[in-house]
């Protein structure tokens, strides 16, 4: 039976990664390490947790001793680290917070699975590891800092983070980097779009949206919404990863996008017309459903103007596409909040 260490998996795409694992194999035993910060909720995997195929540990990845006990305890084969602190505007408020989470916390355990994962020294020099291990960090395209009006980010992409969000990634992935080059490490990094659907943060752009127009509460957009990104959906993520960690090249970074790429403000009509679909005639929160929500404030401080990932290379070497395009999604999406609307 192969083990893993899920990191942030009450968060938003780890929580759907684990119910993905976990549907998809009967042979694993997954172990969620997260601490429980604003955006973790244990609610959204407390059906998951049976404490036989899936346990859960209240814990900071930063925290050595507790590591070293899991890894002893567990003997992973696989870490797959989520935890993060991800919110950008958050990240202007309080930088050094995002340095020792997503730096210190993503080193210690690379130093850990190292410490775990070693059972020799090579006539090379390099270390020797155990059979079938990997580390994989999830990390994303905001890495790359911003495009302009055409051009894709690429695997090749010059590195160009511009908030302390992206920067903290940024050397995050360069850490796992280093332990691959320094001590031979397996590992693997994705990069993906911004993602949607079940389970997400409500302070992010779509739950929030969708979350204010039911409540008939004003729709905040950044400067003049014409920031582009490109959508994925998190079940479609969520494949993607579960691909590289079993097939993707050790030492490889592979683009994860949706091939959905949107204007801010363009989402909120999607989802303003979406609402008015579906919401039935009867609901009196249709009433009030219309572009008059939509309130603009001042743009954030270092706001990338476009974002668009090519994700070339994971379709050619593994085969991985996204399935969902952003109009299915969206209804999917709505469609769990209204179910989930507690």
């Amino acid at each position: 039976m192969k083990t893993y260490l899920v990191t942030g998996a009450a968060g938003f795409i780890g929580a759907n990664f684990i119910k993905h694992m976990l549907a998809k194999y009967d042979d694993i035993k997954i172990v969620v390490l997260d601490l429980l910060t604003y955006a973790g909720n244990l609610g959204t995997i407390a059906e998951d947790i049976d404490g036989v195929r899936c346990e859960f540990v209240k814990g900071d990845i930063c925290d050595r001793a507790l590591a070293d006990q899991l890894f002893e305890k567990y003997n992973f084969n696989y870490v797959v680290n989520f935890a993060a602190e991800s919110h950008v505007d958050r990240s202007i408020e309080n930088p050094q917070l995002f340095l020792q989470t997503n730096i210190l916390g993503t080193q210690n355990l690379l130093d850990t699975a190292r410490k775990a994962w070693v059972t020799g020294k090579a006539e090379t020099g390099y270390p020797v590891w155990r059979e079938g291990v990997r580390f994989h960090q999830v990390s994303t395209d905001e890495v790359y800092g911003s495009l302009g009006a055409e051009g894709y980010f690429h695997e090749t992409t010059p590195l160009d983070p511009r908030s302390p969000y992206s920067a903290s990634k940024t050397s995050a992935d360069l850490f796992v980097k280093a332990y691959h080059e320094t001590y031979k490490m397996p590992v693997s990094i994705t990069r993906c779009s911004n993602n949607y659907g079940p389970y997400h943060f409500p302070e992010k752009l779509i739950p929030l949206i969708i979350k204010n127009i039911l409540e008939g509460k004003s729709l905040p957009v950044y400067g003049d919404g014409t920031n582009v990104r490109d959508w994925l959906y998190v079940e479609d993520h969520c494949k993607a990863i579960d691909a590289v960690i079993h097939h993707g090249r050790v030492g490889e970074v592979y683009n994860v996008g949706g091939h959905n790429e949107k204007q801010n403000i363009e989402i909120i009509h999607i989802i303003i017309e979406t609402l008015q679909e579906m919401l039935p005639d009867s609901d009196p929160r249709k009433a009030h459903i219309n572009n008059d929500l939509i309130t603009y404030v001042e743009d954030r401080k270092g706001h990338d103007r476009r974002y668009a990932i090519a994700p070339d290379k994971i379709k050619a070497e593994i085969g991985w596409y996204p399935e969902t395009m952003f109009k299915e999604g969206i209804r999917k999406t709505i469609a769990w909040y209204f179910e989930h609307e507690d």
